[in-house]
């Protein structure tokens, strides 16, 4: 099948203009989604068109990599403070990772009970929608962005309403410290307790997760605090007083590549990668999680305070049958191909969502079959 790579963005809307096809498009082509139609491919249409770091800014292409852009910004001490995923290793593909792609997916890490998500650092974009036509909206800082909410909606469209072609961010300095206390071995109630009294003390807590036993290294429950070195110590002590009514931590982890570790592994979801069965992510309301994981049945990894829940189930096993009671979401990122990947929204949410496509994709060309 062919594969469509444009050059840049005019070749992007001549392509979709004369598209009588479906497309499936596609950044790094790092997500393992099998999507109908010829395979679109914005890895082209890359580079930094502007950074200022004493404004926070930067615009870059949508197939500009990652690493590319984490790496500019490293060097200049600043981050994108969403802390996207790379979850090649766990869906077993290849390709690197790109910013359009980051912003396409609503991509967030560890860091979103503080921070937010990819859509919340998201200042403007260019598109082109289904008939070829090319759109700008919102703004280049964080002074100029008009047209607000059509910025955020191409946030987590997953490509179905458009093709991104430039995207701009606000982006974060990079902090002085991390540091992390573990807990060994809490079952999932004493794990929400630790995260609800954390999460509502004063101490501004930037990670709160969960990682599975693995092998012969028990199960840990870890709580992230970001800043100045001699403030983070003093709030992982405080912490640490504050939390042994409930268990007392095992260790306060101040080392660099230790916290390094820690959280890439929660961010990566890496205590998962090479095992066998289906793979779901559920979005629920944090004070269900215990409840929910007892009624799943696999291996759990837990963030976002339980808030997010990642879980290895056997192969077939309909995650989503688990909600009954909670509500909240389930996404089915590896396995189970006779179920829908995506949540089946309810009937007047599908037809606001059905609405939204035609308006942008009015063909139907562009992902379909992807969100429903």
């Amino acid at each position: 099948m062919t594969m469509y790579q444009p050059n840049s963005e005019q070749e992007l809307a001549d392509l979709l203009r004369d598209a009588d096809a479906l497309l499936a498009v596609q950044g790094g082509a790092t997500r393992g989604v099998n999507i109908a139609g010829a395979p679109l491919s914005t890895c082209a249409l890359k580079g930094v068109r502007l950074y200022e770091p004493g404004a926070l800014t930067l615009v870059a292409g949508a197939g500009t990599p990652l690493p590319e852009v984490e790496a500019l910004l490293a060097a200049e001490n600043q981050r994108l403070a969403f802390e996207p995923s790379d979850l090649r290793g766990l869906l077993g593909s290849d390709g690197i990772p790109t910013l359009g792609g980051a912003i396409a997916t609503n991509t967030s890490g560890p860091r979103r009970i503080q921070s937010g998500a990819a859509r919340d650092f998201l200042l403007g974009v260019r598109f082109v929608d289904g008939m070829g036509q090319i759109i700008k909206n919102g703004g280049r800082v964080m002074k100029n962005v008009t047209g607000y909410d059509l910025v955020k909606l191409m946030a987590g469209s997953h490509g179905t309403l458009g093709v991104l072609s430039e995207v701009s961010l606000k982006v974060l300095p990079s902090p002085e410290c991390s540091g992390t206390l573990i807990w060994e071995n809490l079952d999932w109630q004493a794990s929400l307790a630790v995260f609800s009294a954390a999460l509502n003390s004063p101490y501004d807590v930037t990670g709160a997760a969960r990682l599975p036993a693995f092998g012969t290294k028990p199960a840990q429950t870890l709580i992230r605090v970001e800043g100045f070195e001699a403030s983070v110590s003093y709030r992982l002590s405080q912490l640490s007083g504050h939390l042994k009514t409930i268990a007392q931590p095992a260790e306060m982890a101040m080392d660099v590549v230790r916290n390094a570790q820690l959280w890439r592994s929660v961010r990566d979801v890496e205590s998962f990668v090479g095992k066998e069965g289906d793979l779901w992510r559920s979005s629920i309301k944090p004070g269900d999680m215990p409840a929910f994981v007892a009624a799943l049945d696999g291996e759990h990894m837990i963030d976002w305070a339980g808030g997010l829940i990642w879980s290895l189930v056997p192969k077939g096993i309909d995650a989503r049958v688990a909600l009954n009671g909670f509500g909240g979401h389930c996404t089915l990122l590896r396995g189970a191909h006779h179920l829908s990947r995506f949540q089946p929204e309810p009937a007047p949410l599908a037809a606001l969502s059905a609405g939204l496509r035609k308006k942008f994709d009015p063909r139907g060309i562009l992902n379909v079959g992807l969100m429903g």
